[in-house]
């Protein structure tokens, strides 16, 4: 699973609790098979509480049978001490399917769909480079001469714009560094001091998978630069408004959520609800409800978005040796069935979506903190709501 940088940002603590789960489901016309699956998909569902360590957890599946939704969450042990109020707060909220959340780097997909978009207009070419669209941006000898690793033949630097395509910000294969890797993902920044702040770091080898959220804060500005437009602007009009997602948007600066919205805690179980987006940017902005994720990836991967010629490119992992496609990845599970979608990790915040390539079977689930602390849980999670009992 590509990694991702976890802001670590501090607030209103909160210890995460140790105790009962207690899950609820709401299905809708189920069939016979379908409720089979329903029922290894949420016995797995506690596990992101139990051994996930989250607070809560929740998830949507949608397929041609139906919609199903199903939370869990820790039962607080209430009544033995601090004040009442102080017991209040240590119960959980359960996580409702209207909720908003932030969805890390699930914005990738987003920010993907619209430079395809954009190159099946001729409005531009993945073969172009960064320095034909951001002239003088990325340019690595802006260190002293002979510092970092090696790029490649003939000594060639991983973060010069003139030799980086958007093909290899897409797959990340830039060689960029990533930035995060500086901020924490903590501190808000502008695009271009992202980048700066990348540019100060050795590079990696081009032509190599290397995650890098810098990838991607440069495809936004190569999206305004090639339209004149935001790449929320342009997001919005090209997929929030046709889809209808009405619970999502991309937040810019404004550092709360938008209502219906529950909590959310870091690791160490600090209230981090409120947080400035401008830590991520078009790397992982996004604010976004699970029937909107559902929606989203249901459409774009059954050709609704794009052409059929880009959508082959975005699920082509040449480039990144089978680790990547464009603002996708793929996981083959152990009953053959590969599934393509992201994740996304930001403060307070991990959720996952995982679709058929079809788009006709798609599954999303999120839980309320960092990220689940079990590595085995979410392989387990996809396995029992995509393979069949008798195929895994």
């Amino acid at each position: 699973m590509p990694p991702t940088r976890t802001p670590m940002t501090r607030r209103k603590p909160m210890a995460h609790l140790a105790g009962p789960v207690a899950l609820f489901l709401l299905a809708v016309a189920p069939t016979a098979s379908r409720a089979q699956v329903a029922a290894d998909t949420d016995a797995v569902l506690p596990l992101l509480v139990t051994r996930g360590h989250a607070p809560a957890a929740a998830l949507l599946a949608d397929d041609l049978s139906g919609t199903r939704y199903a939370h869990a969450e820790t039962k607080a042990e209430v009544g033995r001490e601090g004040t009442p109020e102080q017991r209040l707060e240590q119960k959980p909220e359960p996580l409702r399917r209207a909720d908003h959340f932030r969805a890390g780097s699930i914005t990738k997909t987003f920010i993907a769909t619209v430079v395809l978009q954009l190159a099946a207009e001729h409005r531009l070419s993945l073969s172009d480079s960064v320095e034909d669209h951001l002239p003088g941006l990325v340019r690595g000898e802006g260190r002293s001469r002979g510092e970092g690793r090696s790029g490649g033949e003939g000594g060639s630097r991983g973060d010069d714009g003139r030799r980086i395509t958007l093909r290899a910000l897409l797959t990340h294969t830039s060689g960029l560094a990533d930035f995060t890797a500086v901020t924490g993902g903590t501190t808000p920044v502008t695009p271009r001091q992202a980048v700066r702040l990348a540019l100060a770091l050795p590079p990696a080898v081009p032509g190599r998978f290397f995650y890098s959220n810098t990838n991607y804060v440069l495809l936004g500005l190569v999206i305004e630069q090639v339209t004149g437009n935001s790449y929320a602007t342009e997001a919005e009009r090209r997929i929030i408004a046709p889809l209808r997602l009405t619970g999502t948007s991309f937040p810019g600066a404004r550092s709360s959520l938008p209502e219906p919205h529950g909590r959310a805690y870091s690791a160490d179980g600090s209230d981090v609800t409120d947080l400035d987006p401008r830590v991520a940017g078009a790397a992982g902005e996004l604010v976004t409800t699970l029937p909107d994720l559902n929606r989203f990836y249901g459409a774009l991967l059954g050709g609704e978005l794009l052409r059929p010629r880009q959508l082959r490119e975005m699920l082509d992992t040449g480039a990144a040796h089978g680790a990547y496609g464009m603002g996708l990845y793929p996981v083959r599970l152990p009953c053959g069935t590969t599934v393509w979608g992201h994740n996304g990790r930001i403060s307070g915040s991990y959720v996952r979506t995982a679709a058929t390539v079809d788009g006709r079977h798609v599954l999303t689930y999120r839980v309320n903190t960092d990220a689940p602390e079990d590595p085995d849980v979410e392989p387990a999670l996809l396995a029992a709501e995509f393979c069949p009992r008798t195929l895994r």
